[in-house]
C-alpha cells in the first residue's frame, strides 16, 4: 500500500499532505495561496513545497475543494438549458433557458401523457448556440425515468452537448429541488473539469501517475469519472473534508468541529465519529438541492474577513472577504508609503474605510467595460493602490468615488479585489502569526484606531473581542440549529442581553450568566490556535487543536472512504393488487410481498456494487437496512395498514489503489 497525497483547493489556500495509510503518519505538509486566475500555479506551489522525493511511492491522489460551492454562490458556471418534462415546478430556477414539453409520470410510475419527441426536436432549436449543457427533469422521474432517458438521447443527437438527468442525481421526491439540482450539476460540469485538468497537469509535471479521487459533500470519495459526471456532489466538499480530517487527527467521537478558514468558519457536529448528514439536502447560495452532504453551518468569518468601522465607531468583522494588508504589502511595499501619504485626507464612509486599497487580477476581459472602468484597471496594472490614490488619479471626489457602482461591479466580475485590515493583520501586530509584513499591518491598525479615537492597544483589544464574540455567536447558533431551532438568536434583543452578560461578565453586575457547551470543540484551520482558546473558555468546554490542524482539510481528503447509498421502495398496487417495486430501473409489479422484497434488495445490491466499482472501490462491504412503514387503524389494531417498505443498501470500501 503506497502513500496518499491529499490536496484541498480552497478559496484562499491550497493545502497538501502526504500520508502513510499503514502507519497513519503524516510524511509532509504544505500550504500555498490559491491562484483563482490559474489554479495550476497554486497547486504547483503546494506540491513544490512538499518535496519531489516523496512522490515516488504515491498510490493515490485525493482532492477536496470549495470551488463548486463558490461557483454556485457567485452565480458562475456555464449556460444551461433546462427541459422540463410534464410540469414546471413553482419557484425561481437557476437558468433562463427553459423548455416545457408534454410527458411525465404519476406517483405509481405510469405515464401521465405521451412524450412527443417530434415536438421536442423542434423546441430544441431555441437552445442552439445559447447553452453549453442541458439538464432534463421529468415529473416523478424517480418513479419511472423512461422519459428523461429518451429526452437525453434526443438532445445528444441534436445538440451534441453534455446532458444531465435529474433521476441520476437523486431518488428523493421534490420536483423543484430535483430540477435545481440537475441545472446546477450541468452548470458545474466545466468548473470541476477545469480543476481536475489543472491537478492532472501539475501531477504530470511531477511525473505522478497515481489516479485522482475527489471528496464528496458527505466526506466520502468518488472517482474522477464520477466527479466529471456529477460535479454537484462536490458542493461542501472542502468543509466535509475538514470534518473527516479533524476526526482523524483527534481521538474523540463526539465533538463540534470548528474550521476557521480564510473566507468562512465552517461548523459541523460529529457523533460517534460520524458527521451528521442533512436530511433534506444541502442549501447552497440560496438554492435548495437534493444533494446529501454533511450538515455544515457556514458563516462569513475568517482570517481574511474585512474589519470595518461603523458610523457609531463600532467594529464589524465580515462577512465580506478581502486580501490582508500584511500579505499584499509583503509583495508591494509601496502600499505603506501611499497609506502614510494620504492619511491626513482619510474620511471613512459606509462603503470605504481609511485603510482600503484595491488590487487587479491579470485576467481581464474588457469588451463590455466602460471607459472609466478600463481607466481604473489601467491604474492598477502596475500593482495595488490605496483608495485615495485612485480617487485622485480618476479625478473624482473621494466621497463620490466611494459610491461609484463600478467598484463593486469590478469586484463581482473578479477583476479587482479589496485589500484592507483583516483578522490576519491583527495576528501580525500581536506577533501571533508573522508570515508577511507586520509593519504595514500595524500602520493599518493605527490609522483605524485614530478614526475610532482609541490607542493602538485598545483598538487591538476591541478588534480581538469582536472576532472572539462572533466565533462564540456562530457556535451558539450552530448548537441551537442542531437541536432543531433555526431562529436567529442575534436578532432578538433579549437573547443578546443574556449572551453579552455571559460573554462579558461584570464583577459588580446584578445578573451573572454562564454558557456551557455540551461537548468539546475540535479546532482546525490555520487561525484556530489563535482565537479558539478564549472562545472555549467563554463556552466552558474543552478545546482540542490537533497537530497538523492547519492542513486538516487535506488530511481529510487523503483518508476518506468510498460510500455509496442506494434505496429502493415497495408500495401496494391499489389498481391490480400485489406490490410495486420502484428502483432506478423503473417500476415492476410483483404479486407476493416477499418476492417484492427479494427483488428490491437484489436491485439495490446490484446498483450499489456497480456504483461502488465505478467510483473506484475494490474492497467494499454492503450493508442492508430495511424499514417497514405501517399505519394503525382503529377498527383493526392488530393488523396495521401497510404503507411502504424502504430498502437501503450502503457500500463502504476503500479505493482500488489505496
Amino acid at each position: 500500500m503506497g502513500w496518499i497525497l491529499g490536496i484541498d483547493t480552497g478559496g484562499t489556500y491550497t493545502d497538501g499532505v502526504i500520508i502513510d495509510p499503514a502507519s497513519k503518519e503524516i510524511i509532509a505538509k504544505s500550504k500555498a495561496l490559491t491562484t483563482l486566475e490559474d489554479l495550476t500555479i497554486g497547486i504547483r506551489n503546494c506540491l513544490d513545497s512538499l518535496g519531489a522525493t516523496t512522490f515516488n511511492t504515491l498510490s493515490m491522489v485525493s482532492l477536496s475543494t470549495t470551488l463548486a460551492t463558490n461557483t454556485i454562490v457567485e452565480g458562475r458556471g456555464c449556460e444551461v438549458g433546462l427541459i422540463q418534462v410534464g410540469r414546471k415546478p413553482n419557484g425561481i430556477l437557476p437558468t433562463e433557458h427553459v423548455i416545457l414539453t408534454p410527458g411525465g409520470h404519476d406517483i405509481k410510475g405510469w405515464p401521465m401523457e405521451d412524450l412527443d419527441l417530434d415536438l421536442l426536436r423542434g423546441q430544441l432549436v431555441s437552445f442552439k448556440g445559447k447553452v453549453e449543457a442541458v439538464a432534463v427533469s421529468g415529473y416523478l422521474s424517480i418513479r419511472n425515468p423512461e422519459h428523461e432517458l429518451q429526452v437525453r438521447d434526443l438532445v445528444q443527437e441534436v445538440l451534441h452537448i453534455p446532458v444531465v438527468c435529474a433521476h441520476e442525481l437523486t431518488t428523493t421526491l421534490g420536483l423543484y429541488e430535483r430540477t435545481v439540482t440537475a441545472v446546477l450539476n450541468a452548470r458545474l460540469l466545466p468548473v470541476i473539469a477545469e480543476l481536475i485538468q489543472s491537478v492532472k497537469k501539475v501531477l504530470a509535471e511531477q511525473e505522478i501517475n497515481a489516479p485522482v479521487m475527489i471528496v464528496k459533500g458527505d466526506g466520502s470519495l468518488m472517482s474522477e469519472q464520477v466527479a466529471r459526471e456529477k460535479p454537484i456532489e462536490t458542493i461542501l466538499s472542502g468543509p466535509a473534508s475538514s470534518i473527516i480530517g479533524g476526526t482523524y487527527l483527534t481521538p474523540t467521537d463526539n465533538a463540534l468541529i470548528v474550521d476557521i478558514g480564510g473566507t468562512t468558519t465552517d461548523i459541523a457536529l460529529v457523533e460517534e465519529g460520524i458527521p451528521r448528514l442533512t436530511q433534506e439536502g444541502a442549501v447552497v447560495g440560496g438554492w435548495f438541492t437534493r444533494v446529501h452532504s454533511a450538515e455544515i453551518n457556514t458563516y462569513g468569518l475568517g482570517g481574511d474577513s474585512q474589519i470595518q468601522m461603523t458610523k457609531d465607531r463600532k467594529l464589524l468583522v465580515g462577512p465580506r472577504r478581502a486580501f490582508p494588508l500584511c500579505y499584499v504589502a509583503s509583495q508591494y511595499p509601496s502600499i505603506e508609503k501611499e497609506l502614510l501619504q494620504y492619511a491626513s485626507k482619510i474620511v471613512n464612509t459606509s462603503v470605504i474605510q481609511s485603510v482600503d486599497c484595491f488590487v487587479a487580477f491579470p485576467r481581464q476581459n474588457r469588451e463590455t467595460l466602460l471607459p472609466s472602468e478600463i481607466k481604473l484597471l489601467d491604474l492598477l496594472g502596475s500593482g495595488p493602490h490605496t483608495f485615495y490614490y485612485l480617487a485622485e488619479k480618476m479625478e473624482v471626489d473621494p466621497i463620490l468615488f466611494s459610491s461609484e457602482s463600478y467598484l463593486q461591479k469590478l469586484i463581482n466580475l473578479g477583476l479587482i479585489a479589496r485589500v484592507t485590515l483583516t483578522p490576519t493583520d491583527i495576528l501580525h501586530v500581536r506577533g501571533t502569526y508573522t508570515a508577511w509584513n507586520d509593519q504595514v499591518a500595524k500602520l493599518g491598525c493605527e490609522l483605524l484606531a485614530q478614526k475610532m479615537g482609541k490607542s493602538l492597544e485598545d483598538f487591538l483589544n476591541a478588534a480581538s473581542e469582536r472576532i472572539i464574540d462572533n466565533l462564540c455567536f456562530t457556535i451558539i447558533q450552530s448548537f441551537q440549529m442542531y437541536e432543531g431551532n433555526s431562529s436567529n438568536p442575534l436578532s432578538n434583543e433579549q437573547v443578546m442581553y443574556y449572551l453579552n452578560k455571559a460573554l462579558h461578565p461584570q464583577e459588580n453586575g446584578l445578573l451573572h450568566c454562564r454558557l456551557n457547551a455540551g461537548m468539546p470543540i475540535i479546532g482546525i484551520g490555520a487561525p484556530a490556535h489563535a482565537w479558539l482558546p478564549q472562545v472555549a473558555k467563554l463556552l466552558n468546554t474543552p478545546l482540542l487543536v490537533p497537530e497538523h490542524a492547519e492542513v486538516a482539510n487535506a488530511v481529510g481528503a487523503a483518508v476518506g472512504k468510498i460510500v455509496v447509498n442506494v434505496e429502493t421502495m415497495i408500495r401496494p398496487d391499489s389498481n391490480f393488487g400485489g406490490f410495486v417495486v420502484y428502483s432506478l430501473k423503473g417500476h415492476k409489479h410483483l404479486d407476493e410481498f416477499e418476492e417484492a422484497v427479494d427483488y428490491a434488495e437484489n436491485e439495490a445490491r446490484k446498483h450499489a456494487s456497480r456504483e461502488a466499482e465505478k467510483t473506484g472501490a475494490q474492497h467494499y462491504e454492503l450493508i442492508v437496512k430495511r424499514e417497514d412503514i405501517n399505519a394503525e387503524i382503529n377498527y383493526s389494531p392488530d393488523h396495521p395498514l401497510f404503507i411502504e417498505c424502504k430498502i437501503k443498501v450502503t457500500a463502504i470500501g476503500t479505493s482500488t489503489w489505496s
